[in-house]
Formats: structure tokens, C-alpha cells, sequence
């Protein structure tokens, strides 16, 4: 049996990681699977694996210290700032050394790797005998220094799968020009499931979930709604996730005396996703960039219609606007707003749309999605 190691940051909360473990439990199917980490963040993953996959923590003493310094730097607290800096440095090395030596060592036939850094390793360091890919999950976002990058790291592997059809198009061209080995490839995200019982569209709740950096543009979602909630005082917001901007968001719905109407749930699991996207009757996205957006299409699983802003690229390619969904140009208030109105005081509105909706979510399964993997990984 081929084996397969996927190299990983970390298994903690995050798209990234999800998907890493999503794929890691469908290639076991086949293969022996390790992930290889160069963290271990918490006692065990936060998504659930597979028992026949393996997981090896390359580090486990310690952890990035990237807030830590932060923290001294904007306190100006310079003997912290250099001594923070100095473990950074000492942790930055380790990750370096230790995922090296993992991929000179392993005995592994293929290598996955899901950071644009261990696509520069393993291109360097892998074994010719072994099976190199690539996984690029983020968009560059007019960012063509970002860009350039991630050519140059996979320049010596075999492939990169993009998750979009988009970002398989500009690197394949990228790649070309640079007359590179890598080819490109499209496989999109893998969802978990698909739930039998849909939302009755019927309750009066908008939903969003992912994690609160700002990025993902959960202020300005806010700032919508609080111009809705005018008009429209019994419909409920609920936002499931956790992360940097959460005080921002706290403050904001203080000041603006949104406690009764917007939850704040936190981090939660898949089981308390799919409750609460199961009572909910419209889905929204504020995210600036997006790469593929999982969490649109579990929504759209659900039967929920949804409204996203077209900056998010990968909405850009699930939603349909009009038929699955709206898509949101120049990130118009006035127009997210309109979509909202339109769809809250229609339900027959939000069943068509969301029925259109679910079928497009039936294109991501992992009974699908993993025939994509299991032709690449078949050509070592």
C-alpha cells in the first residue's frame, strides 16, 4: 500500500486545517496516511480524524509566539520585544529543521503539502522518487507579490491542485511563462456531508460563520445589519467563530445596543453549525477575500439561500447570482441590504433560491471530490 504524508502548521481551528483533515480521512480510504505538524497546539485535533490516520507532531514543547511579540511591541516593551524576538527566531529555525528532516526521512511515496513554505522544502529537500504536490488554498487577491511567491515555491514540485477554477488558470499560465515542471490542477474543497433535513426557511434568523479576523469582514456585516435591524427589528443575527477582531465586533454591538438581536457564539463544532444553520433562513458572507468559502457551501447544504459580497472570489464561482444566490458588487451596503429586504419579507423567494442552493452543494461531496484526489495521486 502507498503511503501518503500531508505536511501541516498545525491542527487547530482553521479552513486550512479542516481541509486537511477532510482529505486525510477520504485518502485513508485507499492509502496509509500521516499527517506530519510542526505544532501541536491542543491535546488532540480540533476537527475529527480517522483512526486509521496517523498524525506526528514535529514540535511539541512549543508554539508560535507571533501575539507575545506583538503585545511588546505595541506596549513598548522593549526587553520583551527582543526577547520574544529571539525565541521566534529559535522557533522559526526548528520548524525549518524539523520539517526538513522530516522530508528527507520519511518513507512516504507521495508528499502533500499545504503552506506555501513547505512547498519550498519539500521541492528542495524531497527525495526524485517521491510524489510532490502542492495545495494552494488562499487567493492572492491582486496581491501578485503573493503570487510570485507561491510560483517560485512550487516551482520544483510535480503539482499544485488549486481549489479554484480561477487560481488554476492564472498559475497554470504563470507556471508556463516560468517554463516549470509543476503542473496545475483544480480540485475544490471537500464537504463533510450532506444534511438530509434542510432549514424550513421559515424563522427569522441570518446566519455567518467563520473565523472573526478582518479579512473576513465581520465589522461591515455588523454595519449592515444594524441598518436592517431598523426596519426589520424581530429578524435575529448569529455569527459562529472566534478570533482576533472578536472585541471590535463586542464593542460595536455595545455601543450600538445590538445585545438582544446579535449572538456571538463563538467556536463551535460541526454538530452546532448545522443546528444552527438548519434554523436559519439566509446565509451571508461580508469576507473580502475568499479562496473557496467551505462554510458557503455547507450553508447552501442546508437549503439556505445566500448573500455574499463579489470580493470573495470563491463565492464568486459557487454562487450563481440570481439562481443559487446574490452576489454583491463594490461592496454596496445599499445593495447587500436590498438582496436582504428582498428575501426576508419572500419566503417562497428563499425556498427557490435555496433549493437551487442545495444543488449546487451536491458538486462537493466527499464521494465526489475524492475520485479528483485519487486520479492525481494515482499518476505516481
Amino acid at each position: 500500500m502507498k503511503k501518503i504524508s500531508i505536511l501541516a502548521l498545525h491542527l487547530g481551528y482553521g479552513g486550512i486545517e479542516k481541509s486537511i483533515v477532510a482529505l486525510a480521512n477520504v485518502l485513508s480510504e485507499k492509502y496509509e496516511v500521516e499527517i506530519a505538524c510542526s505544532y501541536k497546539l491542543f491535546d488532540k485535533p480540533v476537527f475529527e480524524i480517522n483512526e486509521k490516520v496517523k498524525v506526528k507532531y514535529l514540535i511539541e514543547d512549543l508554539v508560535p509566539n507571533r501575539d507575545e511579540f506583538k503585545s511588546a511591541m505595541h506596549n513598548k516593551k522593549f526587553l520583551s520585544v527582543f526577547k520574544e524576538g529571539l525565541k521566534s527566531y529559535k522557533i522559526l529555525r526548528l520548524r525549518k529543521k524539523t520539517m526538513v528532516n522530516y522530508i528527507k526521512n520519511t518513507d512516504s511515496n507521495i508528499i502533500i503539502s499545504s503552506r506555501d513554505i513547505f512547498d519550498e522544502w519539500l521541492g528542495e529537500y524531497g527525495s526524485d522518487d517521491v510524489f510532490k504536490i502542492g495545495w494552494e488554498h488562499n487567493h492572492y487577491h491582486d496581491d501578485f507579490a503573493y503570487a510570485r511567491k507561491i510560483t517560485r515555491s512550487c516551482n520544483n514540485l510535480d503539482y499544485l491542485v488549486l481549489v479554484s477554477k480561477q487560481l488554476k488558470k492564472f498559475y497554470s499560465k504563470e507556471l508556463e511563462l516560468k517554463k516549470s515542471k509543476c503542473k496545475c490542477v483544480y480540485i475544490p474543497n471537500i464537504v463533510d456531508s450532506i444534511p438530509k433535513r434542510l432549514s424550513t426557511l421559515t424563522e427569522k434568523r441570518i446566519i455567518s460563520v467563520g473565523r472573526l479576523s478582518e479579512e473576513k469582514g465581520f465589522l461591515d456585516l455588523l454595519k449592515i445589519y444594524n441598518l436592517l435591524i431598523r426596519d426589520y427589528p424581530d429578524w435575529k443575527l448569529d455569527i459562529i467563530g472566534d478570533g482576533k477582531e472578536k472585541n471590535k465586533l463586542v464593542n460595536f454591538i455595545k455601543k450600538h445596543k445590538l445585545e438582544n438581536n446579535v449572538t456571538l457564539h463563538g467556536f463551535q463544532n460541526k454538530e452546532y453549525i448545522d443546528k444552527y444553520l438548519n434554523k436559519s433562513s439566509i446565509y451571508v458572507m461580508t469576507s473580502f477575500t475568499e479562496s473557496f468559502g467551505i462554510v458557503l457551501i455547507e450553508a447552501m447544504s442546508h437549503g439556505l439561500p445566500c448573500i455574499a459580497f463579489s470580493s470573495a472570489e470563491g463565492a464568486r464561482e459557487l454562487i450563481s447570482s440570481g439562481k443559487n444566490g446574490y452576489l454583491i458588487k463594490n461592496r454596496s451596503y445599499n445593495a447587500f441590504i436590498k438582496k436582504l429586504k428582498d428575501l426576508m419579507k419572500n419566503e417562497e423567494k428563499r425556498k427557490e433560491i435555496g433549493k437551487e442552493a442545495r444543488k449546487e452543494s451536491k458538486k462537493y461531496t466527499s464521494d465526489i471530490v475524492k475520485e479528483y484526489w485519487f486520479d492525481l495521486v494515482g499518476k505516481k
